[in-house]
């Protein structure tokens, strides 16, 4: 049933003498043993080296020798369900089989000793993938023989050899076991959009930590690869005990696998509990794999670096990456190493240029511009697909279908290179543009070697056209000629024999060269013929001469497939060398591809192209749109615009009033989005803009709690606040929405007051601070050089109120969703209740209680100023 045995396991019958010897010659294993399925009390099955007996040989031989060679295999990967190639099928055998029949919802059943389950050979990327997206680590083990090479050899009469040719986990789903592939015609016909079904980003995320004891710090290194791509992504930044600094890079990376060392914090663990765990659904969920921490520490991890980039030119780029980085790249390289990928981390890896290329593209009426726009359309996963090959990990269809996208890229773009140096002034555009044909040259001589019809359908045989450059293979090719010769010759003794003169070989069920002889003339059939078929009314054989041959040539056949695998590794691995050149190609392209797209949103949204301000510490926006909301209101051009000025040595700080639902909010995301879309070299939805360089957006907003960390909605939103402090510079914009709402009023206001005036005074940073409470107000008197007062305006439509029955009707508010100077007096609350479909009993109840309290604050406010009046 699984891997630990019982006391008194069954034995299997009808073993021969020789598959006791090698079960014999198998070593006894420790941690991993096979548990039988026999209803025996599970009890560890170990033999000391003094008690090897008769009866310790007799309890080893009770295992076939595929069991043996399976429990040798998984000795060696405990930590991965084995998928065991058996012929036509892949089978799991014990707690493997257990686990993948339940995951894969198939017939799991006792075999001798194991429990067993299997897949058919052309399934095995459903079902690995399917594995895989539980959260398992799987293993491929292949044969490494052939029957009919076994069949002429010394070893004929022994097992198959096997060995694990892949794993594979959430985040390394590279390779052909588990990338399938779509024909090219379906590609260029936009049919094809299931090739591959990993989601966009598949990063596997390293995370490295280092406690600081005298300055009590702790330093967070992150190292994210992408194997699918070769996207690279390394960081290093100080962090807390809330891990909000690593909760955030998490979030954003969103990677499908954690690598950690065993000795991984407290905090952290709980903060990766909480992530890996935030999905109902198994597929969904992070996998954490867990190293052994000695791999994280900084003597061990450079070690493995510096050995690793030893020979390429990157000891610069080495040297210059912090300590926290290198504890995440050793042991990242290391877990590369063991799925064949380690190689995608020896990859190589300006504002105004942007807007010149977006520009020229938004105003030219170039025909190249169009061209090149539909030669980037309709295109496989080009970055994906020459990792795969990098990787050599690439099926000859996903080969064909990137190197001939590339290939045709590259010899279009030639074409038009004349035209594109007359036409494109753009310095951004001609350097992406002029440089890439030449980048991707190697792609067409790569693609010249391959038989296309062979290519497309998997047939390494007669993959090369040219066999010139291939010696083995033309050697092998020529040797399966001859037999094949010498078979076609012996027709001539057939047709003598039979007195046929016209008989030609029967090929039935893929038995070929078979002689069929009618049943009623099998009379002169010689004896020593050996009959292969029979229906009815024939019969069909093999002569010796036959039999021997077409032996040999089962031979040659399969040893060719072996040398084919072999040289299609090593053209992959030439086709590798160019592998960097090749990637900054599709970079460029990628570029383009996204300088085209922000064009195209430009001339849609109607958008202006930002100036560079003289003034770096600056954001000037005129007739500002939220690009989302703008988009959505369609072209009823129903968005009002509003203007923005901060200036870092003047007026910085904007602190924005206003009824609930006035569009505050709306406001400052606004001003943050036209911020990055300016940062990118994006147009942006204004009339006109004017931003400098901004070193980060820092935003609170929103209210929520964190229930699985034990902290209150105010106790979230003051955790943002502190970050936010401790992060934003002068060269920072600074959005904080209605901080200290969830506490009392007075330590609400008291801690808003104190948090927005320490922005003012201290940090200095561009500030938009949306409040309800009137005190902060006040600020604008304090600070008149750099605080402004604003509210997004309204009109107030006042109820009546009875004379006879003193009832307060609550207030209409008509949003006209405009910046205006100034502070508004109140939220009006009470409107928003109205909105909501609040009962009219509670609102009248509502605005009575209103009027009072504001009786009483008038009441407090008169006494205040009596009093003060009457003292001086």
């Amino acid at each position: 049933k699984g891997f630990t045995c019982g006391a008194e396991p069954s034995v299997v019958s009808s073993i021969t003498r020789e598959e006791t010897e090698m079960a014999d010659a198998g070593q006894e294993s420790s941690d991993w043993s096979p548990r039988c399925a026999t209803g025996q009390p599970e009890t560890t099955h170990r033999l000391q080296h003094a008690e090897r007996d008769t009866s310790s040989r007799r309890s080893k031989s009770i295992f076939t020798p595929l069991e043996q060679q399976v429990i040798q295999l998984k000795q060696q990967h405990k930590d991965a369900l084995l998928a065991v190639e058996c012929g036509y099928k892949y089978r799991f055998f014990g707690e493997d089989a257990e686990i993948a029949a339940k995951e894969l919802n198939i017939v799991c059943h006792l075999d001798h000793n194991f429990m067993t389950c299997s897949i058919p050979t052309h399934r095995l990327f459903v079902h690995v993938r399917r594995l895989v997206s539980h959260g398992h680590k799987v293993g491929v083990v292949k044969q490494t023989e052939t029957s009919a090479i076994k069949a002429s050899g010394a070893n004929r009469n022994t097992l198959f050899t096997r060995q694990l040719s892949a794993l594979y986990t959430k985040s390394t789903l590279v390779g052909e076991d588990v990338n399938p592939v779509c024909r090219l015609g379906d590609v260029e016909e936009g049919g094809c959009d299931d090739v591959v079904s990993d989601p966009p980003d598949s990063f596997l995320l390293c995370i490295s930590e280092n406690w600081d004891k005298l300055k009590k710090q702790l330093t967070v290194g992150l190292v994210a690869v992408q194997p699918s791509t070769g996207d690279v992504l390394l960081d290093c930044f100080p962090d807390g005990p809330s891990r909000s600094e690593l909760e955030c890079r998490v979030l954003k990376i969103n990677p499908v696998e954690i690598l950690v060392p065993s000795d991984l914090s407290e905090q952290t663990e709980r903060l990766l509990h909480s992530i890996t765990n935030a999905s109902a659904q198994a597929d969904d969920r992070v996998r954490v794999e867990r190293r052994d921490s000695a791999e994280f520490e900084f003597a061990s991890a450079m070690n493995t670096v510096t050995s690793f980039y030893c020979h390429i030119q990157a000891k610069g780029v080495v040297a210059s990456l912090e300590s926290p980085v290198i504890s995440c790249l050793g042991p990242l390289i290391q877990y590369l190493q063991e799925f064949n990928l380690e190689r995608v981390l020896r990859s190589e890896r300006s504002i105004s240029e942007r807007q010149d290329a977006v520009q020229e593209i938004l105003e030219s009426d170039s025909l190249t511009l169009n061209s090149i726009r539909s030669l980037l359309s309709r295109l496989p996963d080009l970055e994906r697909g020459i990792c795969s090959i990098y990787h050599k990990k690439s099926s000859t269809q996903e080969f064909y279908l990137i190197s001939s996208s590339l290939s045709r890229l590259g010899l279009e773009l030639q074409t038009l290179q004349p035209a594109m140096r007359s036409q494109i002034s753009s310095g951004l555009l001609r350097s992406l543009l002029l440089d890439t044909p030449d980048q991707l040259i190697p792609a067409q001589s790569f693609l010249k070697v391959l038989n296309e019809k062979a290519a497309k359908s998997g047939n390494k045989t007669e993959l090369f056209s040219d066999l010139s450059g291939f010696p083995v293979l033309q050697e092998r090719m020529e040797q399966i000629q001859t037999v094949l010769r010498e078979i076609q010759d012996h027709r001539k003794d057939i047709r003598l024999i039979l007195k046929a003169p016209a008989l030609e070989y029967t090929t039935v069920s893929g038995q070929e060269f078979l002689i069929e002889v009618k049943n009623s003339g099998s009379s002169i059939v010689p004896p020593e013929w050996v009959k292969i078929s029979s229906t009815k009314a024939v019969s069909r054989y093999h002569s010796p001469f036959l039999v021997d041959r077409y032996k040999k040539l089962q031979q040659l056949r399969e040893q060719l497939m072996l040398d084919c695998q072999r040289e299609w590794t090593n053209f992959l691995d030439q086709f590798g060398e160019h592998y960097h050149t090749m990637k900054r190609a599709i970079s460029h392209l990628a570029t383009m591809d996204c300088l085209f797209s922000l064009a195209e949103v430009a001339k849609q949204g109607d958008y202006c192209r930002p100036e560079v301000c003289d003034n770096k510490h600056q954001i000037t926006i005129r007739d500002g749109r939220h690009p989302a909301i703008d988009l959505l209101m369609g072209e009823h051009n129903q968005y009002v615009p509003n203007h923005t000025e901060l200036q870092g040595d003047g007026r910085r700080t904007m602190i924005i009033t206003g009824p609930n639902m006035g569009g505050k909010s709306s406001y400052i995301r606004q001003v943050a989005l036209i911020c990055v879309m300016a940062q990118m070299g994006s147009y942006v939805p204004a009339s006109a803009a004017c931003v400098g360089i901004l070193d980060g957006i820092y935003t609170r907003m929103g209210a929520s709690d964190n229930i699985y960390k034990g902290r209150s909605t105010f106790m979230e939103e003051l955790t943002e606040a502190s970050d936010i402090i401790s992060r934003a510079t002068k060269q920072s914009l600074v959005i904080l929405d209605e901080l200290g709402r969830g506490t009392s009023t007075h330590d609400g206001i008291a801690i808003a007051y104190a948090t927005l005036e320490y922005f003012i005074k201290d940090v200095k940073a561009l500030t938009l601070f949306v409040t309800h409470y009137p005190p902060l107000c006040e600020l604008e008197r304090v600070y008149p050089e750099h605080v402004s007062n604003y509210h997004m305006a309204f009109l107030l439509n006042e109820p009546d109120i009875s004379a006879d029955t003193d009832e307060v009707q609550p207030e209409f508010i008509t949003f006209l969703y405009q910046l205006t100077e100034g502070a508004a007096g109140r939220s009006y609350g009470l409107n928003v209740a109205r909105l909501a479909d609040i009962p009219d009993p509670v609102l009248l109840t509502a605005a009575h209680k209103a009027r009072e309290l504001e009786k009483v604050v008038d009441a407090r406010r008169y006494a205040f100023t009596f009093n003060h009046f009457v003292k001086a």
